[in-house]
Parts: structure tokens; sequence; C-alpha cells
């Protein structure tokens, strides 16, 4: 449920609602909006709930009391109607902006890594992405340079100012990665290990969260919201394609996410068209389509000679072609930015008292 707070409510009255619901075994988060506090009440209510309520709407500066079906609660737009932005160094991800996050499926060497993130920021890239530590299908693959790659990579901060993205695959390996990356990923195989995502929300740096690539959209927000209870509200959703009968891709891009996570959550979308199709091109149409269903950024893999790539070969652009890529999503961005936003959410973000209880 959540407790809608009066626009005149005092901070003592904040805390006095906060400390009543610890009182009673729940844990509050509060949001505070534009015009007033909310706060989610989590945890097992049980058969108590419409008395919890009761005592709830009875303290001073309670406006209403709203339960909710949904069974995520602080990756809403009911309780967070705003939506997130994050700002990492330079780069900002959900404030309308384009965000492109490009480079090399693995981390290589730093030969391999520097010419690549040399051609992306020179192209428009705003992320620099590369993987470290790479779960692979077979045991026999390339499974990355582990440490000696996240040294790459800060350097690669360092050398084009970009902030940097790279996959976390256990709890394990959380510190270590956010010592030397700015923006942690977990991926689709990873997206409900629980203590993984428990971990991530407990350090101090954005996280982009994969959808499963056999994950409901509740599914996906449920992992997510593991991630904010656990600390971290700084959480980037990624639809990577999920799987389905057809065979000629690699998966199926679910374009259709993009504008339901907008109205389910406030959180930021990015697609990844590579992990997607696994066909290099097949990767500009996909990435066009998710930014032109709203999507807040893309993540693309580049490489600067793909088919020599020790992972993922097919789907790795080079860097020509990723310059194309950014000179046909720009204009399409530019185009749409101000054709998207859902007026469902704008005209009941603040209305979700409707239904609830009110001392008025």
């Amino acid at each position: 449920m959540f407790v809608v707070m009066a626009r005149a409510a005092t901070e003592s009255e904040i805390l006095g609602v906060k400390s009543h619901i610890l009182s009673e075994g729940m844990t509050p988060y509060d949001h505070a909006g534009q015009e007033r506090v909310v706060i989610a009440v989590v945890g097992e209510v049980g058969p108590r709930k419409q008395v919890l309520m009761s005592r709830l709407a009875a303290l001073p500066g309670v406006e209403t009391i709203t339960p909710i079906s949904r069974p995520f609660k602080l990756t809403s737009r009911e309780f967070h109607p705003e939506d997130t932005v994050i700002r990492v160094l330079d780069a900002v991800v959900g404030d309308g902006g384009l965000t492109v996050m490009a480079g090399p499926c693995s981390v290589e060497s730093r030969a391999q890594l520097m010419e690549t993130v040399d051609a992306v920021a020179a192209a428009g890239a705003t992320i620099i992405r590369g993987g470290a530590f790479k779960p692979r299908t077979s045991p026999y693959a390339f499974q990355g340079l582990g440490v000696e790659a996240l040294r790459y990579l800060a350097e690669a901060r360092e050398r084009t100012g970009l902030p940097t993205i790279t996959e976390v695959m256990e709890p394990n390996q959380v510190d270590i990665v956010a010592e030397y990356v700015d923006i942690l990923q977990i991926g689709t195989r990873n997206m409900q290990n629980y203590s993984l995502l428990n971990a991530a929300g407990r350090v101090a740096r954005p996280v982009m969260l994969k959808r499963g690539f056999g994950s409901t959209v509740e599914e996906f927000l449920m992992a997510a919201e593991y991630i904010v209870a656990a600390g971290n509200p700084n959480v980037i959703l990624c639809e990577r394609g999920i799987r389905t009968f057809e065979t000629y891709t690699r998966n199926t891009l679910d374009l259709s996410a993009v504008p339901l996570l907008h109205h389910l959550t406030h959180l930021p979308v990015v697609v990844d068209p590579s992990h997607a199709t696994g066909k290099r091109w097949l990767v500009k149409p996909l990435a066009i389509g998710g930014v032109a269903v709203g999507a807040d950024g893309v993540m693309v893999e580049v490489h600067p000679t793909p088919e020599e790539a020790l992972s993922d070969a097919e789907q790795q652009l080079n860097p020509a072609q990723f310059a194309d890529l950014m000179a046909a999503l720009v204009p399409v961005h530019e185009h749409v930015r101000s054709l998207h936003g859902d007026p469902l959410v704008t005209g009941a973000a603040l209305g979700i008292g409707a239904g609830g209880l009110s001392k008025h």
C-alpha cells in the first residue's frame, strides 16, 4: 500500500508515519514528489490489511491510503510518478536525450578496445560498453580477460571522458567491478539471481538490468524491485529480446515492452538489438525501431574487425557501420521525442488515492 501525505505535512508527521510502519513490522520507503511525499509500505500484510490501512489513515499529516495490487511497488509509476533520470559523469539517461552504449562484446586486448572506443566516441556514443567477464554457452569459449579488461575500461573512460559499463556475473565480483567501471550490467542469465541483485543494490553505481530471455514484463520489474529495495534507485531496464519459436533471429526483440514499461515504471528503458537479432544487418533497423517506440537509448556491439571477434562475431558492427547507424538514429530520435509520453500516466500519477482510505 501507499501512504500519500498531505501537501502541508511536516517532517515530524512524515517521520511519525514511518515510525508507525516500522512498529507494525513493515518497511517504509518514501519518495518526495513534486507536490507531496508518498510512502510505500512494503512487507507481508496478510489479513490485517484493512486494520493497518485504518491505523495509518488516522495519523497526523496523512491524506489518503491506497492499496496496490501490483507486486512491484518501488519501481511503479504510482509510487514514483516522475521519470527517473540517471547521471553518470557527463552522460544522462532518461531525460529525453538519446543514450547510446557502444563497444565490443568482449575486451580482447588494450589495442582492440582503444581503437573501438576512439571510433564510437567520435561517432557520438555516450557510454562505452565492453565485456570483462563473459558468460558463454560453451565452457570452452572465450570467457573474457577479467580484471585486466576492467583496467582497460578505466583507461578508456579517461581517454574519452565517457562512462563505462560492463557485466557483473556474481555477488563477489560487484565490488571489484564497481571500483573500475561506472555502470554495472546484470545479464539475461542472471536477471533472477537474487543474491546478485541484492549485492548490486548495495553499491553506489547505476545498474543496467537486462530482461531474462524467458521472462515476462512483470518478472522483469520484480527483478528490478530487488535492486531498488536493496537501496539503489538508479536502475536502467534493457529489453534485449526474448526466446520465441522463431529461429531466424537469435531472440525476438519485444518492442511493445518499451512503451509498456514506460507506462508501468519510472525507470529508463534501452534496447539491445545486437543480442536480440544476432545478425549485424538487423541491428540498424531494430535500433531505429526501438528509438521510434520511445526507448531512452540503445546498446550495440562494435568491433574494429568483427569477423575476427572472439565472441558474437556475427552481430558486431564495424566502426563505419556504427557511424552509419548513428546518422540514422539521431534524426529519428529528434522526430519522435516529442510524440512520446503517456497521458494516462500524466493524468493519474497523483490520483493514486482513488479507491483508498481518506480522512476527508
